[in-house]
C-alpha cells in the first residue's frame, strides 16, 4: 500500500511545501464522528450496515485486535458453551452478553468492564443473542431475557429496576399455557422497542407438548401487558379456519423465536414466525395453518393485524422463517419502494411492499407431493418466488453426490432408495432427504444490505435426512415402561436411536454420557436445557431417573404414565441426520457454505463465494468449499463486509463487490455470531463474539475488538 494513498490532501499538501515527513500519521488519525450500532443487527431495519468508511478496502489489510474481553461462563472443557451475541453500543458502552448467560457492559473503546449481572434466578438455560436499549432521555434501561425470565436493568449500572414486572422482570410463560402444554420458554432473540412499548417473542419447545406462540407487547415502564397477538387464532379471529377446531388448546408453537423489525416512522413491526408443534407430522392440526410460518405486519401499538403472507402452507418439514426481516428501499423503473424482505431455509427471498404487503416480484404457487402418512395432510401447494434469484441449490440426487467422497457407490445407492429430488417431500417412512438441510440454507444469522440494496446472504447446503416412525405406545393399559422406551420417546428424535447423536456435533451423541457426567449434572440438564435442547420438565421424575439408567447400560422400568395430559402424537422422527461420507465430509459436491451478494432492485445474483474452508483439504489442491456456518455479516459504506460465521475460526473481510477476500484472522474459537461495527473516539471499531462450541469446536468466552492501528 502507497502511504500517499492513506493521506488527506490538506496533509500531502502540507509536506509537499513544507517538507514534512510523518511516517505514523494515515487516514486512521482523521476522526471520524462517533456511530453507534443502536439494536440487534445494526439497527431497526435489520440490515447489519455500518455507514464509517475509515476502515475501508485500501487499508483494510492493517486491521489488528485492539481489545479483548473474557466474558466468562464458557465450559472450555466439554465445550458444551456458544455465544451467539450481537453487541450493541450506545454513547461508548457497548452491551452483550457472556458465554455464562450473564448481560454486560464495556468502554467500547477499551473492552474495560462496567458492570456484569450475576443472575441465578431458577429458569431454563439458553443462548442469548443479545439485549435491547431503551431510553426516553431521562433514564436507560436493558432488557435482558434471562431463560423465561424479561429483566429490565438500569443502563448505568446492570441493576434490575424493582418497579418494572415483579421486582425487575416478568415471566414469559405467563399467558401462553395451554392444556396439555410443557413448561418450556425463553427470550433468545433480543426484544423489539416501539416508544414505550416493549414487543417480544419466544422460544418454545417444538414437541407436540409446546407453549403458545403468541406475541405480547408490555410496557417499557411497568411490565403490565399491553397486547396479544394470538398466532393459533381463537374463534372469531382471522385464520381460525385455517386450523382444525380448537387447535389454539392442543397445540403449540407458531413462535417468532428469530427477532423483528421495525418501521419506526409507520409504526408497523414486522413479525416473522415459526412452525406449529411437532415440527414433522400435522395430522392434528389440518390445513393450512395461520399464522405459523408467517411474515407478520402489525401496529406496533395496538398489535392489530395490517397484513400477512405464509411462506410455507402446513409445515411438516420444520421450515421457520429463520432470521429477521430486513427493510430497505430499492428502485425499479426509476421508482422508488419501501420493502421487506425475508430470507428462507429453502433458499429462496420473499420481498413485499413494506405498506401493502403485495410481491415486488412474482411468487408462484406450486404443486408438491401429499404425504403417505395415515392421518396426514400435505398442502397441495407452496408459494416459490419467481425473483429474486435462489441463493442455494434446491435439489440433491446421485448425480449431485461429491465424486471425492470417500464412500461415494455406498451413498449413492443410499440415495437410490430414499426420497429425494426436490423441496417439501414431505417426511415418510423411508429416508427423506432435505436439502438444504433442516436449518438452511439460511440461518439464524439472516441478510445484511446495503445502501445500494445489495443483499448479502450466508448460507449452507449440507444434507439432512429424516424419517417417520410410531411413537412408543407404552401408556395405554400397560403397568410398566423400559428407560429404553421413554429414551425413545423423549430423546431419540435428536439424539438418534443409536444414541450417537450428529456427526458433526450439533447435536451431542450419548453414548458416554454417564461418564462424562454425573447424575445430578444430567438432571440439571433435562431440568434447565441446554443450547438447543429444551427442559424437559414434562418427565416426572421416575421417568428421568429410567432414562439415566438406560444410558448408563441399565434396562430399569418405572410405572406407566396413564395419567399424563400432555399433547401427543402418533409419530416421532428418526433425527436431524447431516449426512457426511466416512472421512466427515458432507456427501454432496461442494459448496457446503456459501455467502452470496443479490441485486434487490433486479433480483439477480451478483456473486457467490464459498464461505469458509477445510485446511486439510486447501492443502491437498481442493478448492475452498465452504463450511458449516451460523451468524451472519456486516457490511460498511468503506466497501466492507466482515463475517465470521464458518466453522474454520476464521474472521474475514470480503470486497463486497467482488466477493474477494481482502484480509483475515484466526480467532480464539469459532465466530457462531454477527459483528458489531461502531466508532468511539475518532476510531471506528469491529467486534465479534468467539464463542465456539458447536460442529465439535471449542468453546470460547472472548469478544475481540478489531481497528487500525
Amino acid at each position: 500500500m502507497k502511504p500517499d494513498q492513506q493521506l488527506p490532501f490538506s496533509f500531502k499538501l502540507l509536506t509537499a511545501v513544507v517538507g514534512i515527513t510523518c511516517i505514523t500519521l494515515s487516514a486512521t488519525n482523521t476522526n471520524v464522528p462517533d456511530t453507534d450500532w443502536t439494536e440487534y443487527n445494526g439497527g431497526a431495519d435489520k440490515n447489519h450496515f455500518s455507514p464509517l468508511t475509515q476502515i475501508n478496502t485500501a487499508n483494510v489489510a492493517g486491521l489488528k485486535p485492539v481489545w479483548q474481553y473474557a466474558s466468562g461462563g464458557a465450559d472450555t472443557v466439554k465445550n458444551t458453551t456458544q455465544m451467539q451475541c450481537n453487541p450493541i453500543i450506545i454513547n461508548g458502552v457497548l452491551y452483550g452478553v457472556s458465554a455464562g448467560s450473564q448481560a454486560f457492559a464495556l468502554e467500547a473503546a477499551t473492552g474495560k468492564e462496567i458492570w456484569k449481572t450475576r443472575l441465578n434466578d431458577d429458569t431454563f438455560n439458553m443462548t442469548s443473542r443479545g439485549v435491547t436499549y431503551w431510553t426516553d432521555g431521562k433514564e436507560a434501561r436493558i432488557f435482558f431475557a434471562y431463560g423465561a425470565l424479561m429483566y429490565a436493568l438500569n443502563a448505568k449500572d446492570g441493576q434490575p429496576i424493582t418497579s418494572f414486572g415483579t421486582n425487575g422482570k416478568i415471566n414469559l410463560k405467563d399467558g401462553i399455557t395451554r392444556p396439555g402444554a410443557d413448561e418450556y420458554v425463553v427470550g433468545n432473540t433480543p426484544a423489539t422497542v416501539y416508544k414505550n412499548v416493549l414487543i417480544v417473542g419466544t422460544r418454545v419447545s417444538e414437541s407436540a407438548s409446546a407453549l403458545l406462540g403468541d406475541i405480547r407487547a408490555y410496557d417499557v415502564k411497568t411490565g403490565k401487558k399491553i397486547w396479544t397477538f394470538h398466532t393459533i387464532p381463537r374463534p372469531g379471529e382471522y385464520g381460525y379456519n385455517t386450523w382444525e377446531k380448537q387447535n389454539y388448546q392442543n397445540t403449540g408453537g407458531a413462535n417468532s423465536w428469530m427477532g423483528m423489525a421495525i418501521d419506526r416512522q409507520r409504526g408497523i413491526v414486522y413479525v416473522p414466525t415459526g412452525s406449529a408443534a411437532f415440527d414433522f407430522y400435522g395430522g392434528n392440526r389440518k390445513g393450512d395453518n395461520l399464522f405459523a410460518n408467517c411474515l407478520l405486519a402489525l401496529d406496533a401499538a395496538t398489535g392489530k393485524r395490517l397484513w400477512h403472507f405464509q411462506t410455507v402452507h402446513h409445515d411438516i418439514w420444520d421450515r421457520d422463517i429463520p432470521a429477521p426481516p430486513n427493510l430497505f428501499t430499492i428502485t425499479q423503473n426509476g421508482k422508488k419502494t419501501d420493502v421487506v424482505s425475508l430470507v428462507s431455509k429453502q433458499g429462496f427471498t420473499f420481498v413485499f411492499n413494506r405498506v401493502t404487503g403485495k410481491p415486488v416480484f412474482p411468487i408462484e404457487e406450486r404443486p408438491f407431493p401429499a404425504s403417505e402418512i395415515p392421518g396426514e395432510k400435505a398442502a397441495p401447494t407452496q408459494p416459490i418466488p419467481v425473483l429474486p434469484e435462489p441463493f442455494t441449490r434446491q435439489s440433491f440426487t446421485v448425480n449431485d453426490v461429491n465424486p471425492l467422497a470417500s464412500n461415494k457407490e455406498e451413498i449413492r445407492e443410499i440415495l437410490k432408495k430414499s426420497n429425494t429430488g426436490r423441496p417439501f417431500i414431505p417426511l415418510g417412512r423411508e429416508r427423506t432427504l432435505f436439502f438444504p438441510g433442516s436449518d438452511g440454507g439460511a440461518q439464524w444469522g439472516g441478510a445484511a444490505v446495503d445502501e445500494n440494496s445489495i443483499m448479502y446472504v450466508p448460507a449452507k447446503e449440507n444434507p439432512v435426512f429424516s424419517s417417520l416412525i410410531d411413537a412408543p405406545d407404552y401408556a395405554a393399559g400397560k403397568a410398566s415402561v423400559t428407560g429404553k422406551q421413554l429414551y425413545q420417546t423423549y430423546c431419540a428424535s435428536c439424539h438418534g436411536a443409536d444414541r450417537e447423536g450428529n456427526h458433526d456435533g450439533t447435536i451431542p451423541g450419548l453414548l458416554n454420557i454417564t461418564t462424562k457426567y454425573n447424575q445430578a449434572a444430567i438432571l440439571q440438564i433435562m431440568a434447565k436445557g441446554r443450547g438447543m435442547m429444551p427442559a424437559l420438565t414434562h418427565i416426572k421424575a421416575a421417568d428421568k431417573q429410567a432414562i439415566i439408567d438406560f444410558l448408563a447400560g441399565k434396562n430399569t422400568s418405572t410405572q406407566a404414565n396413564t395419567a399424563s395430559k400432555l399433547s401427543k402424537v402418533p409419530y416421532t422422527h428418526t433425527g436431524y441426520n447431516r449426512w457426511y461420507d466416512t472421512d466427515g465430509y458432507p456427501v454432496s459436491t461442494p459448496p457446503w457454505g456459501t455467502l452470496t451478494a443479490i441485486d434487490m432492485n433486479t433480483g439477480k445474483r451478483q456473486w457467490q463465494v464459498p464461505l469458509g474452508e477445510y485446511p486439510e483439504l486447501t492443502a491437498r489442491g481442493i478448492a475452498p468449499t465452504g463450511t458449516d456456518n451460523y451468524g451472519s455479516a456486516a457490511v460498511t459504506a468503506g466497501g466492507l463486509l466482515f463475517i465470521a460465521a464458518a466453522k474454520d475460526e476464521q474472521f474475514r473481510a470480503f470486497d463486497r463487490k467482488t466477493g474477494k477476500i481482502l484480509w483475515q484472522f484466526k480467532l480464539p474459537a469459532a465466530g457462531y455470531a454477527s459483528p458489531s461495527v461502531y466508532a468511539v473516539n475518532g476510531k471506528q471499531y469491529v467486534v465479534i463474539a468467539c464463542g465456539g462450541g458447536k460442529l465439535k469446536s471449542k468453546s470460547s468466552d472472548k469478544y475481540i475488538a478489531f481497528a487500525l492501528p
